[in-house]
């Protein structure tokens, strides 16, 4: 167990359960950080980076980092852009900084319509009720487009606001629409695309926060670059060199090792940024390239 003191310790929050819950948790475990879950724990201290994780409410999270509460959050810049705009409109303090954007958690808020009504554009939203769980998105989104309308804010189950009468459309989270096309639902107006952040609070940090920081971000940084990115081997002709590296995508000038015994080939290692498909590597075929192997990368820090 780490011994920094506890003021000097990171405390970051993130979703006890839901959509980000169980991705926020594999990007601290991809990161190295440990930290061990039980169910009726809702502060955990990772055992060998100077952090400790607060698991609460998503809608929570932005507001423990602005007031001070937590120096870090996990979240989705829907929760996130709802909560700056309820602070704004009521006049309160505190701000954030996005320190990272990640890559999970990607969905969009979606104006969605009873399947059975016509729809042509933005008027026909006019004086309708849309029931939403983002009223504060909901709203700025109708204000911009000019269109009138009544926002009735529900807190769940929005998707069945129209068959118990409560509302004529909806506003609500997309990420696949099995939810909307099980209610006979159809999403007709993007609102707001979103994705997990990383955010920070304003205030200053001290030494040993600042430290602990730059090595997360910097592991952070590490996982997202690895995560697309792929190893690859293979063996080519030497006279085929250049047409072979052309066809790596988004590597940097790859290592080329000799081959015992043969002089006309030479084993190539190289790093792609990029994924690799099926067609990259039956061109790679094309042009005299055997033996390719194309491995995955779990940790990457140039």
């Amino acid at each position: 167990m780490l011994t920094t003191p506890p003021k000097d310790r990171l405390r970051l929050a993130m979703q006890k359960s839901g959509r980000l819950s169980a991705d926020s948790l594999d990007l601290l475990t991809r990161c190295g950080i440990r930290v061990k879950m039980p169910k009726e724990r809702l502060l955990l201290h990772a055992d060998n980076f100077p952090v400790d994780v607060l698991f609460v409410r998503d809608d929570d999270i932005p507001r423990l980092v602005m007031d001070g509460v937590c120096d870090l959050g996990l979240v989705g810049t829907n929760v996130l852009e709802e909560a700056a705009l309820a602070r704004h409109t009521s006049g309160g303090a505190g701000g954030y900084l996005v320190e990272r954007s990640l890559e999970f958690g990607s969905c969009r808020l979606a104006l969605a319509l009873p399947e059975e009504r016509a729809y042509t554009g933005l008027r026909d939203l006019q004086g309708l009720r849309i029931a939403t769980s983002y009223p504060q998105l909901t709203k700025r989104f109708l204000d911009e487009q000019k269109i009138a309308a009544e926002v009735v804010c529900l807190s769940g189950s929005v998707e069945i606001a129209p068959r118990l009468g409560l509302a004529d459309a909806i506003c609500d989270l997309v990420a696949t629409g099995s939810t909307l096309e099980a209610n006979k639902l159809r999403a007709v107006e993007t609102v707001f695309k979103s994705t997990a952040v990383l955010i920070r609070n304003t205030r200053e940090f001290s030494a040993e926060k600042t430290h602990a920081l730059e090595i997360l971000l910097r592991r952070i940084d590490g996982v997202q670059r690895a995560a697309e990115a792929k190893y690859i081997m293979l063996h080519a002709p030497r006279a085929s060199l250049a047409e072979i590296k052309k066809l790596l995508p988004g590597s940097e000038n790859p290592t080329i090792l000799p081959l015992a015994g043969d002089d006309t080939r030479v084993a190539l290692h190289a790093v792609c940024q990029e994924a690799v498909f099926w067609e990259t590597m039956e061109s790679l075929k094309k042009a005299g390239a055997s033996s390719i192997l194309v491995l995955p990368i779990e940790k990457m820090m140039l």
